[in-house]
C-alpha cells in the first residue's frame, strides 16, 4: 500500500540523515576516510541482514535479475563512498543537501525515460517546492569543510549513484525482496571497495576506538540494514520520484544535526528552506494518499 511505502522511505530517509551525521564523528574519532568508513557500513550492514534472513522462514535464493543486482551494488559502492567524501570536505549539510538535491531532479528525468513516469502538477509541485527549499537551506549554512567545491562535485556524483540504484530497484521488481536485496547490493558493493579501503586504511586508531567501533556499529545496523531493508520495500509499490521527495527527510535531518551537534550555522533563510522541504514531503504523502 502507498501509505505504508511512504512510512518505509521516510524512515529510512531520517535514518540517512543520522547516518551522515555517524560519519563526521567516525572522521574525527577513528582516522577512517571515506572509503574505509563506506566499506564498513556494508560489512556491518550485510552481515545483520544475512544474520536475520538466516533466521527467517522463507526461500533462501539469490533474487531474480542478477546483473541488475551487480549494477546496484555498484551504484551503491559509488554512491555511499561519494557521499562520505562529500561530508567530508563541504561539510554535513552541504554535501547531504547538494547529493539529495539533485537526486529528484535525475530520478524524475530517468523514471520518465526509463519507466514512463508522470509527475502530474502535484507531483512537479512537490519537486520544485522541494528543491526551492534546499537552495534556501543549502544558502542559508555558513561555509563549512576543506575543500567544498570538491566536496560538491562528490555529492554530484553520489547523486548520480543514488538515482541510479533508485531506477534499477524500481524499474527492474528488485524491491519486492527488499532485504536479500539490500543484502546482495551490500556485499557486491563491499567487493568493489575492498581494494580502495585497504589502500586506505581500514582498521581504527587514535584513543576512541571504543567509541569509533560503536559508530560503525550503529552506522551499519540503523542507516544501512534497516533503513536499506525499508527504502526498497517502499520502492516495491511508491513511484522513484515520489521515493526521491520523500527522501529529502534525509537533508533535513542532516542539516538539524549539523546545527545542534557540530555548531555549523543556520540563518533565517535555511529555516524557510527547510519548512518548504518538510511541506513539499508533507503535500506528497497527501497527495499519495498518507
Amino acid at each position: 500500500m502507498p501509505a505504508r511505502g511512504l512510512f518505509f522511505i521516510s524512515v529510512a530517509a531520517t535514518s540517512w540523515g543520522t547516518g551522515a551525521a555517524a560519519a563526521v564523528f567516525l572522521y574525527r574519532t577513528s582516522g577512517l576516510g571515506p572509503v574505509a568508513v563506506s566499506y564498513w557500513r556494508f560489512v556491518i550492514g550485510g552481515a545483520i541482514l544475512a544474520a536475520l534472513l538466516a533466521v527467517r522462514r522463507g526461500p533462501r535464493r539469490l533474487p531474480e535479475r542478477r546483473p541488475v543486482l551487480v549494477l546496484t551494488g555498484i551504484g551503491l559502492a559509488v554512491y555511499h563512498t561519494a557521499f562520505f567524501g562529500a561530508i567530508a570536505y563541504a561539510g554535513l549539510a552541504v554535501g547531504t543537501i547538494v547529493t539529495l538535491g539533485a537526486g529528484p531532479i535525475l530520478i524524475a528525468i530517468g523514471g520518465r525515460l526509463t519507466t514512463g513516469e508522470r509527475l502530474g502538477r502535484g507531483g512537479t509541485a512537490a519537486v520544485v517546492l522541494g528543491l526551492v527549499g534546499l537552495v534556501l537551506l543549502t544558502g542559508g549554512m555558513g561555509a563549512v569543510g576543506p575543500r567544498p567545491w570538491l566536496g560538491i562535485g562528490l555529492a554530484l556524483v553520489s547523486a548520480v549513484g543514488y538515482a541510479a540504484v533508485t531506477l534499477m530497484t524500481r524499474a527492474t521488481g528488485t524491491a519486492s525482496d527488499p532485504y536479500r536485496t539490500a543484502l546482495v547490493g551490500f556485499v557486491i558493493g563491499g567487493l568493489c571497495l575492498l581494494p580502495l579501503a585497504l589502500a586506505e586504511g581500514v582498521v581504527p586508531s587514535g584513543t576512541g576506538l571504543a567509541e569509533s567501533v560503536g559508530w560503525l556499529l550503529y552506522l551499519g545496523a540503523v542507516p544501512t540494514a534497516l533503513a536499506y531493508g525499508l527504502f526498497f520495500a517502499g520502492l516495491a509499490v511508491v513511484r522513484a520520484t515520489t521515493a526521491s521527495v520523500v527522501a529529502l527527510l534525509e537533508p533535513v535531518t542532516a542539516a538539524a544535526i549539523a546545527v545542534c551537534a557540530f555548531g555549523e550555522r543556520l540563518t533565517v533563510t535555511a529555516v524557510v528552506g527547510g519548512a518548504l522541504m518538510l511541506a513539499a514531503v508533507a503535500g506528497t504523502a497527501r497527495a499519495n494518499g498518507g
